[in-house]
């Protein structure tokens, strides 16, 4: 077809294929591919599952570069649509997640394991819901009009804005990278003036951005009072940061935080 496979084998006189791919996003317990969008290898899941209808069942090996994990999930949070495939694909293609560890002179350590897929969790977390971080960057100090909240001063820097969409979520952080738009909430007003824009979706299906918010209350300077949190009791929703947050490891520790969280 369209693809090329890693491995023709062969079991019991009949051919099969084999996908080898390469996990190193974990954390907590959990391991998650991919972690970048990757269109290939859902075109690779989809094609598989097509040859399984006339062969032994197609293998894709998950190799999880580390021994310390229980889980292997797909990144819903980052490739919503390879995570949908993933679970469509199932009953055609043998998903295969093994843990492995290396030494110091590069040989394969002994304990090898098989890593349990949570089907009945993944069925129910990976939808287009929850909650969202946008990175805005401001090059130069700004004033702002800000709806009810008047005119707001915006240092140079860069802001972390925390919201939710408990449906149509992709939708929702489209409508954010978009100027041209009726305003509606506070951060439409900053998102406005922003030179540079990054989401960065937490996909689940309890609402979460209060949660959110408090975890970065403790991590960063509060942006002003109400700023998106007019509809619950957090102080604000908007936070603030000298630095690029995303050069933090403490910022990617409150993140993975909230994104490879125990199935259990």
């Amino acid at each position: 077809g369209h693809s090329r496979f890693d491995f023709l084998l062969r079991r019991g006189g009949r051919k099969f294929f084999m996908e080898v791919k390469s996990c190193t996003l974990f954390g907590n317990g959990v391991a998650m591919f991919p972690d970048a969008i990757t269109e290939r290898g859902r075109r690779h899941l989809l094609e598989l599952a097509k040859l399984g209808r006339k062969r032994p069942k197609p293998i894709v090996l998950f190799l999880v570069q580390t021994p310390h994990v229980r889980w292997f999930m797909p990144d819903y949070h980052t490739d919503l649509a390879f995570s949908q495939a993933f679970l469509k694909v199932r009953d055609r293609v043998q998903i295969l997640p093994v843990s492995i560890g290396w030494n110091s002179d590069l040989s394969l350590m002994p304990d090898v394991k098989l890593l349990d897929v949570p089907w009945n969790y993944l069925r129910q977390e990976v939808k287009d819901r929850g909650s969202y971080l946008l990175l805005l960057e401001l090059r130069r100090r700004r004033r702002v009009s800000v709806g009810r909240l008047g005119d707001v001063v915006f240092d140079k820097g860069y802001y972390i804005y925390v919201g939710s969409a408990m449906r149509n979520l992709s939708a929702r952080i489209a409508r954010h990278l978009h100027k041209r738009k009726r305003f509606h909430w506070h951060i439409d007003y900053l998102r406005q003036v922003a030179d540079s824009v990054t989401p960065l979706p937490i996909r689940s299906s309890e609402r979460m951005e209060c949660q959110i918010a408090e975890a970065l209350s403790g991590l960063l300077p509060a942006g002003p009072d109400g700023f998106g949190s007019s509809d619950c009791a957090c102080p604000t929703h908007l936070f603030r940061s000298n630095e690029n947050p995303l050069h933090s490891r403490p910022f990617h520790d409150l993140l993975e935080g909230f994104r490879l969280r125990h199935p259990a």
